[in-house]
Protein backbone atom coordinates (compact mmCIF):
# COMPACT_ATOMS: atom_id res chain seq x y z
CA UNK A 1 0.00 0.00 0.00
CA UNK A 2 2.73 2.61 0.80
CA UNK A 3 4.44 1.97 -2.80
CA UNK A 4 1.36 3.30 -4.29
CA UNK A 5 0.27 6.11 -1.94
CA UNK A 6 3.77 7.26 -2.45
CA UNK A 7 2.78 7.89 -6.26
CA UNK A 8 1.13 10.60 -5.17
CA UNK A 9 3.74 12.45 -3.48
CA UNK A 10 1.39 15.97 -4.78
CA UNK A 11 3.58 17.45 -7.69
CA UNK A 12 2.67 20.63 -8.32
CA UNK A 13 3.14 22.28 -11.90
CA UNK A 14 6.42 23.42 -13.30
CA UNK A 15 6.52 27.31 -13.07
CA UNK A 16 7.11 27.66 -16.77
CA UNK A 17 3.70 26.37 -17.28
CA UNK A 18 2.36 29.79 -15.86
CA UNK A 19 3.07 31.65 -19.08
CA UNK A 20 1.63 28.85 -21.25
CA UNK A 21 -1.45 29.00 -19.28
CA UNK A 22 -1.80 32.97 -20.20
CA UNK A 23 -1.45 31.98 -23.81
CA UNK A 24 -3.91 29.67 -23.97
CA UNK A 25 -6.51 32.31 -21.86
CA UNK A 26 -5.95 34.90 -24.22
CA UNK A 27 -6.59 32.55 -26.88
CA UNK A 28 -9.83 31.41 -25.63
CA UNK A 29 -10.55 34.57 -24.95
CA UNK A 30 -10.13 35.66 -27.99
CA UNK A 31 -11.28 32.94 -30.42
CA UNK A 32 -13.59 30.94 -28.80
CA UNK A 33 -17.20 32.45 -28.67
CA UNK A 34 -19.68 32.51 -25.84
CA UNK A 35 -21.81 30.02 -25.24
CA UNK A 36 -24.49 29.20 -22.73
CA UNK A 37 -23.72 26.48 -20.19
CA UNK A 38 -25.82 23.89 -21.43
CA UNK A 39 -23.57 23.43 -25.06
CA UNK A 40 -20.29 24.16 -22.90
CA UNK A 41 -20.96 21.56 -20.28
CA UNK A 42 -20.76 19.13 -23.60
CA UNK A 43 -16.75 20.24 -23.94
CA UNK A 44 -14.67 17.00 -24.65
CA UNK A 45 -17.93 15.27 -26.21
CA UNK A 46 -18.37 18.62 -28.18
CA UNK A 47 -17.87 17.96 -32.17
CA UNK A 48 -16.01 21.37 -33.71
CA UNK A 49 -13.88 20.46 -36.20
CA UNK A 50 -13.71 23.82 -37.17
CA UNK A 51 -12.30 24.67 -33.49
CA UNK A 52 -9.86 22.03 -33.39
CA UNK A 53 -8.05 23.55 -36.58
CA UNK A 54 -7.69 26.74 -35.04
CA UNK A 55 -6.30 24.95 -31.92
CA UNK A 56 -3.55 23.04 -34.34
CA UNK A 57 -3.12 26.49 -36.26
CA UNK A 58 -1.27 27.74 -32.99
CA UNK A 59 0.28 23.94 -32.54
CA UNK A 60 -1.63 22.84 -29.83
CA UNK A 61 -3.31 19.78 -31.57
CA UNK A 62 -0.42 16.79 -30.89
CA UNK A 63 1.65 19.10 -28.24
CA UNK A 64 3.33 16.42 -26.86
CA UNK A 65 4.27 15.22 -30.25
CA UNK A 66 7.79 15.74 -31.94
CA UNK A 67 7.92 18.65 -33.99
CA UNK A 68 9.64 16.66 -36.92
CA UNK A 69 6.25 15.06 -36.87
CA UNK A 70 4.31 18.26 -36.67
CA UNK A 71 3.95 18.22 -33.09
CA UNK A 72 4.94 21.11 -30.49
CA UNK A 73 7.63 18.95 -28.53
CA UNK A 74 5.85 20.01 -25.32
CA UNK A 75 5.86 17.78 -21.97
CA UNK A 76 2.83 16.66 -20.53
CA UNK A 77 2.73 19.21 -17.57
CA UNK A 78 2.23 21.38 -20.70
CA UNK A 79 -0.25 19.22 -22.22
CA UNK A 80 -2.10 19.17 -18.40
CA UNK A 81 -2.62 22.77 -18.48
CA UNK A 82 -3.64 23.57 -22.33
CA UNK A 83 -6.54 20.18 -21.60
CA UNK A 84 -7.55 22.13 -17.81
CA UNK A 85 -8.19 25.44 -19.58
CA UNK A 86 -9.88 23.93 -22.91
CA UNK A 87 -12.56 22.21 -20.61
CA UNK A 88 -12.82 24.49 -17.72
CA UNK A 89 -14.19 26.80 -20.35
CA UNK A 90 -16.61 24.31 -21.99
CA UNK A 91 -14.44 24.34 -25.50
CA UNK A 92 -15.74 21.60 -27.61
CA UNK A 93 -12.26 19.47 -28.69
CA UNK A 94 -13.70 16.40 -28.93
CA UNK A 95 -12.72 16.11 -33.09
CA UNK A 96 -9.41 16.07 -32.21
CA UNK A 97 -9.46 14.75 -28.49
CA UNK A 98 -8.58 11.12 -28.86
CA UNK A 99 -5.58 11.44 -31.75
CA UNK A 100 -4.11 14.41 -29.30
CA UNK A 101 -4.55 12.28 -26.43
CA UNK A 102 -4.25 8.54 -27.14
CA UNK A 103 -3.79 7.49 -31.20
CA UNK A 104 -0.97 9.75 -31.52
CA UNK A 105 1.71 8.72 -28.54
CA UNK A 106 0.53 5.16 -29.20
CA UNK A 107 1.68 5.88 -32.93
CA UNK A 108 4.98 7.17 -31.75
CA UNK A 109 5.88 4.80 -29.42
CA UNK A 110 4.91 1.64 -31.08
CA UNK A 111 4.28 2.41 -34.64
CA UNK A 112 6.64 2.46 -38.07
CA UNK A 113 8.68 5.45 -39.19
CA UNK A 114 6.43 5.27 -42.15
CA UNK A 115 3.56 5.62 -40.09
CA UNK A 116 4.71 8.10 -37.76
CA UNK A 117 5.46 10.47 -41.36
CA UNK A 118 1.96 9.54 -42.74
CA UNK A 119 -0.20 10.13 -39.69
CA UNK A 120 1.74 12.24 -37.32
CA UNK A 121 1.61 15.47 -39.34
CA UNK A 122 -2.32 14.62 -40.12
CA UNK A 123 -3.04 14.61 -36.69
CA UNK A 124 -1.17 18.36 -35.56
CA UNK A 125 -2.89 19.47 -38.29
CA UNK A 126 -6.27 18.32 -36.95
CA UNK A 127 -6.76 16.53 -40.71
CA UNK A 128 -7.01 13.26 -39.54
CA UNK A 129 -9.34 12.85 -36.60
CA UNK A 130 -9.22 9.18 -34.52
CA UNK A 131 -11.28 7.00 -32.90
CA UNK A 132 -10.83 4.19 -30.46
CA UNK A 133 -12.39 0.74 -31.25
CA UNK A 134 -12.20 -1.77 -28.19
CA UNK A 135 -15.52 -2.24 -26.44
CA UNK A 136 -17.81 -5.11 -28.15
CA UNK A 137 -21.36 -5.81 -27.50
CA UNK A 138 -20.64 -9.51 -26.55
CA UNK A 139 -17.29 -8.59 -24.39
CA UNK A 140 -18.61 -6.47 -21.74
CA UNK A 141 -15.80 -5.15 -19.56
CA UNK A 142 -13.52 -7.82 -20.22
CA UNK A 143 -11.30 -6.57 -22.80
CA UNK A 144 -9.45 -9.48 -22.93
CA UNK A 145 -12.59 -11.61 -24.71
CA UNK A 146 -12.59 -9.58 -27.66
CA UNK A 147 -14.26 -11.46 -30.56
CA UNK A 148 -13.33 -9.01 -33.66
CA UNK A 149 -10.63 -10.69 -36.03
CA UNK A 150 -8.25 -9.83 -38.28
CA UNK A 151 -7.09 -13.09 -40.22
CA UNK A 152 -4.24 -13.39 -42.80
CA UNK A 153 -4.69 -13.15 -46.16
CA UNK A 154 -3.42 -12.24 -49.93
CA UNK A 155 -4.47 -8.46 -51.10
CA UNK A 156 -3.59 -7.99 -54.73
CA UNK A 157 -0.49 -10.13 -54.44
CA UNK A 158 0.49 -8.85 -51.52
CA UNK A 159 0.46 -10.12 -47.04
CA UNK A 160 -2.29 -8.62 -45.58
CA UNK A 161 -5.43 -8.75 -43.09
CA UNK A 162 -9.12 -9.52 -43.53
CA UNK A 163 -10.88 -8.34 -40.79
CA UNK A 164 -14.56 -9.38 -39.11
CA UNK A 165 -16.32 -8.19 -36.35
CA UNK A 166 -18.01 -5.38 -34.66
CA UNK A 167 -16.87 -2.55 -31.95
CA UNK A 168 -19.26 -0.57 -29.74
CA UNK A 169 -19.71 2.58 -27.62
CA UNK A 170 -16.79 4.34 -30.48
CA UNK A 171 -17.02 8.01 -29.57
CA UNK A 172 -17.56 9.74 -32.83
CA UNK A 173 -16.88 7.03 -35.04
CA UNK A 174 -19.33 8.95 -37.41
CA UNK A 175 -16.82 11.87 -38.18
CA UNK A 176 -13.62 10.17 -37.83
CA UNK A 177 -11.28 8.99 -40.58
CA UNK A 178 -9.71 6.24 -38.56
CA UNK A 179 -9.91 3.57 -35.77
CA UNK A 180 -7.04 2.17 -33.84
CA UNK A 181 -9.00 -1.35 -33.26
CA UNK A 182 -7.87 -3.98 -30.94
CA UNK A 183 -8.49 -7.89 -32.46
CA UNK A 184 -7.90 -10.89 -31.93
CA UNK A 185 -5.15 -11.93 -34.88
CA UNK A 186 -3.99 -15.56 -33.15
CA UNK A 187 -5.77 -17.58 -31.52
CA UNK A 188 -9.04 -17.89 -29.83
CA UNK A 189 -11.15 -15.79 -27.10
CA UNK A 190 -10.38 -18.15 -24.57
CA UNK A 191 -6.67 -17.05 -24.66
CA UNK A 192 -7.62 -13.94 -23.54
CA UNK A 193 -4.47 -11.41 -23.74
CA UNK A 194 -2.67 -13.66 -26.11
CA UNK A 195 -3.01 -13.21 -29.79
CA UNK A 196 -4.43 -9.51 -29.81
CA UNK A 197 -3.21 -7.03 -32.19
CA UNK A 198 -3.72 -3.34 -33.00
CA UNK A 199 -4.63 -2.31 -36.74
CA UNK A 200 -5.40 1.00 -38.39
CA UNK A 201 -8.26 1.10 -39.79
CA UNK A 202 -9.22 3.89 -42.11
CA UNK A 203 -12.80 3.96 -41.81
CA UNK A 204 -13.84 4.59 -45.83
CA UNK A 205 -12.75 1.46 -46.78
CA UNK A 206 -15.22 -0.99 -48.32
CA UNK A 207 -16.98 -3.11 -45.79
CA UNK A 208 -16.74 -0.22 -42.69
CA UNK A 209 -20.72 0.55 -41.62
CA UNK A 210 -20.89 3.08 -38.72
CA UNK A 211 -23.96 3.70 -36.79
CA UNK A 212 -24.36 6.39 -34.59
CA UNK A 213 -25.95 5.63 -30.78
CA UNK A 214 -28.41 8.55 -29.94
CA UNK A 215 -28.65 8.93 -26.10
CA UNK A 216 -30.86 10.26 -23.41
CA UNK A 217 -29.76 13.83 -23.80
CA UNK A 218 -30.28 13.56 -27.64
CA UNK A 219 -26.45 13.53 -29.20
CA UNK A 220 -25.24 10.58 -30.91
CA UNK A 221 -21.85 10.57 -29.73
CA UNK A 222 -21.17 6.97 -29.81
CA UNK A 223 -21.41 4.53 -32.71
CA UNK A 224 -21.51 0.85 -33.10
CA UNK A 225 -19.33 -0.16 -36.12
CA UNK A 226 -19.62 -2.93 -38.38
CA UNK A 227 -16.41 -5.11 -40.34
CA UNK A 228 -17.39 -6.93 -43.28
CA UNK A 229 -14.38 -8.69 -45.08
CA UNK A 230 -12.71 -5.43 -44.67
CA UNK A 231 -8.99 -5.67 -46.21
CA UNK A 232 -6.22 -4.41 -44.29
CA UNK A 233 -2.47 -4.12 -45.71
CA UNK A 234 0.40 -4.95 -43.98
CA UNK A 235 1.34 -1.47 -42.88
CA UNK A 236 -1.90 -1.43 -41.29
CA UNK A 237 -0.83 -3.44 -38.11
CA UNK A 238 1.03 -1.38 -35.14
CA UNK A 239 4.04 -2.71 -33.83
CA UNK A 240 4.20 -6.58 -33.87
CA UNK A 241 1.65 -9.21 -34.09
CA UNK A 242 0.93 -10.16 -31.19
CA UNK A 243 1.40 -7.16 -29.14
CA UNK A 244 -2.02 -5.30 -28.87
CA UNK A 245 -2.89 -5.91 -24.66
CA UNK A 246 0.82 -4.36 -23.87
CA UNK A 247 0.17 -1.11 -26.00
CA UNK A 248 -3.81 -0.85 -25.04
CA UNK A 249 -2.23 -1.06 -21.77
CA UNK A 250 0.20 1.91 -22.06
CA UNK A 251 -2.65 3.89 -24.24
CA UNK A 252 -4.82 3.32 -21.10
CA UNK A 253 -3.06 5.77 -18.46
CA UNK A 254 -3.25 8.30 -20.95
CA UNK A 255 -7.14 8.21 -21.22
CA UNK A 256 -7.27 7.24 -17.35
CA UNK A 257 -5.30 10.12 -15.66
CA UNK A 258 -6.08 13.69 -17.30
CA UNK A 259 -7.88 16.47 -16.29
CA UNK A 260 -10.77 14.79 -17.96
CA UNK A 261 -11.57 12.68 -15.44
CA UNK A 262 -11.82 15.42 -13.00
CA UNK A 263 -13.74 18.28 -15.09
CA UNK A 264 -16.54 16.50 -16.56
CA UNK A 265 -19.03 18.62 -14.91
CA UNK A 266 -17.26 21.84 -13.98
CA UNK A 267 -18.93 23.72 -16.55
CA UNK A 268 -22.07 23.23 -14.29
CA UNK A 269 -20.32 23.35 -11.59
CA UNK A 270 -19.40 27.11 -12.64
CA UNK A 271 -22.66 28.13 -13.70
CA UNK A 272 -24.29 27.14 -10.52
CA UNK A 273 -22.17 28.78 -8.50
CA UNK A 274 -22.09 32.14 -10.69
CA UNK A 275 -26.25 31.97 -10.15
CA UNK A 276 -25.75 31.33 -6.12
CA UNK A 277 -23.92 34.95 -5.98
CA UNK A 278 -27.03 36.56 -7.41
CA UNK A 279 -29.02 35.12 -4.16
CA UNK A 280 -28.57 35.18 -0.39
CA UNK A 281 -28.90 31.03 -0.83
CA UNK A 282 -25.21 31.59 -1.59
CA UNK A 283 -24.43 31.71 2.05
CA UNK A 284 -26.44 28.27 2.35
CA UNK A 285 -24.83 26.49 0.08
CA UNK A 286 -21.50 27.50 1.36
CA UNK A 287 -20.14 24.11 2.93
CA UNK A 288 -21.44 22.15 -0.37
CA UNK A 289 -18.78 24.21 -2.69
CA UNK A 290 -16.41 24.09 0.16
CA UNK A 291 -16.68 20.57 -0.23
CA UNK A 292 -16.52 20.41 -4.18
CA UNK A 293 -13.38 22.52 -3.80
CA UNK A 294 -11.70 20.80 -1.89
CA UNK A 295 -11.88 17.39 -3.42
CA UNK A 296 -11.54 18.91 -7.20
CA UNK A 297 -8.16 20.39 -5.35
CA UNK A 298 -7.11 16.71 -4.38
CA UNK A 299 -7.68 15.65 -7.47
CA UNK A 300 -5.86 17.53 -9.58
CA UNK A 301 -3.34 17.24 -7.58
CA UNK A 302 -3.33 13.48 -7.63
CA UNK A 303 -3.96 14.04 -11.59
CA UNK A 304 -0.68 16.30 -11.63
CA UNK A 305 1.19 13.56 -9.91
CA UNK A 306 0.38 10.79 -12.20
CA UNK A 307 1.18 14.02 -14.96
CA UNK A 308 4.77 14.04 -13.36
CA UNK A 309 5.26 10.16 -13.82
CA UNK A 310 4.17 10.51 -17.48
CA UNK A 311 7.02 12.99 -17.59
CA UNK A 312 9.47 10.56 -16.21
CA UNK A 313 8.56 7.79 -18.75
CA UNK A 314 6.60 5.76 -16.76
CA UNK A 315 3.47 3.72 -17.01
CA UNK A 316 1.44 4.46 -13.72
CA UNK A 317 -1.32 2.15 -14.54
CA UNK A 318 -2.66 1.26 -11.27
CA UNK A 319 -2.32 4.82 -10.24
CA UNK A 320 -4.38 6.46 -13.41
CA UNK A 321 -7.03 3.95 -12.09
CA UNK A 322 -7.37 5.34 -9.15
CA UNK A 323 -7.41 8.82 -10.26
CA UNK A 324 -10.21 8.12 -12.52
CA UNK A 325 -12.46 6.05 -10.42
CA UNK A 326 -12.23 8.81 -7.10
CA UNK A 327 -12.57 11.54 -10.29
CA UNK A 328 -15.61 9.66 -11.97
CA UNK A 329 -17.53 9.27 -8.03
CA UNK A 330 -16.57 13.72 -7.88
CA UNK A 331 -17.84 14.16 -11.62
CA UNK A 332 -21.03 12.10 -11.03
CA UNK A 333 -21.90 13.84 -7.51
CA UNK A 334 -22.24 17.14 -8.98
CA UNK A 335 -25.40 16.82 -11.15
CA UNK A 336 -26.87 15.04 -8.36
CA UNK A 337 -25.87 17.56 -5.22
CA UNK A 338 -26.95 20.67 -7.57
CA UNK A 339 -30.44 18.49 -8.18
CA UNK A 340 -30.62 18.02 -4.55
CA UNK A 341 -29.64 21.86 -3.75
CA UNK A 342 -32.15 23.06 -6.63
CA UNK A 343 -35.59 20.84 -4.71
CA UNK A 344 -34.69 22.47 -1.12
CA UNK A 345 -36.19 25.57 -2.95
CA UNK A 346 -39.15 24.07 -5.12
CA UNK A 347 -40.72 27.91 -5.39
CA UNK A 348 -37.60 29.83 -6.50
CA UNK A 349 -37.12 30.60 -9.74
CA UNK A 350 -34.47 28.94 -11.57
CA UNK A 351 -31.95 30.00 -14.04
CA UNK A 352 -32.88 28.67 -17.93
CA UNK A 353 -29.63 27.92 -18.91
CA UNK A 354 -28.48 26.35 -15.26
CA UNK A 355 -31.43 24.16 -15.45
CA UNK A 356 -30.73 22.76 -18.87
CA UNK A 357 -27.38 22.80 -17.85
CA UNK A 358 -28.14 20.00 -15.07
CA UNK A 359 -30.85 18.10 -17.37
CA UNK A 360 -27.92 17.50 -19.58
CA UNK A 361 -24.85 16.42 -17.26
CA UNK A 362 -27.36 14.31 -15.51
CA UNK A 363 -28.51 12.58 -18.04
CA UNK A 364 -24.99 11.96 -18.97
CA UNK A 365 -23.34 11.17 -15.88
CA UNK A 366 -24.06 7.82 -15.77
CA UNK A 367 -21.55 7.05 -18.61
CA UNK A 368 -18.60 8.94 -16.84
CA UNK A 369 -18.35 5.31 -14.96
CA UNK A 370 -17.97 3.22 -18.09
CA UNK A 371 -15.89 4.95 -20.38
CA UNK A 372 -12.10 4.41 -20.16
CA UNK A 373 -13.05 1.30 -17.77
CA UNK A 374 -15.74 0.46 -15.82
CA UNK A 375 -15.74 0.99 -11.83
CA UNK A 376 -15.41 -2.70 -10.84
CA UNK A 377 -12.45 -2.87 -13.50
CA UNK A 378 -11.11 -0.54 -12.19
CA UNK A 379 -11.01 -1.62 -8.31
CA UNK A 380 -9.98 -4.58 -9.37
CA UNK A 381 -6.85 -3.16 -11.12
CA UNK A 382 -6.72 -0.85 -7.95
CA UNK A 383 -6.45 -4.04 -5.21
CA UNK A 384 -4.23 -5.77 -7.20
CA UNK A 385 -1.69 -2.71 -6.93
CA UNK A 386 -2.44 -2.46 -2.99
CA UNK A 387 -1.92 -6.37 -2.88
CA UNK A 388 -5.12 -7.18 -1.81
CA UNK A 389 -5.46 -9.64 -4.31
Amino acid sequence: MNNLLSAFRFAALPARTNSFRAEVKAFLQSSFEPMPADIRARSWMGFNAAFSKKLAARGWVGVTLPAQYGGASLDAFSRFVLVEELLAAGAPVSAHWIADRQSGPLILKFGTEAQRQFYLPKICAAEAFFCIGMSEPNAGSDLASVGTRATRCQIDGSSGWRLNGRKIWTTNAQHCHYMIALVRSSGEPQDRQKGLSQFIVDLALPGVTVRPIRDLAGDAHFSEVFFDNVLLTDDALIGHEGSGWAQVNAELAFERSGPERVYSSIVLLEHWITCLRKTPAVSVHAATIGRFATHLATLRNMSIAVTAKLVNGDSPLVEAALVKDIGTEFEQSIPSVIEAALAMDPDALVDAELYRAVAYVSQMAPTYSLRGGTREILRGMIARGLGLR
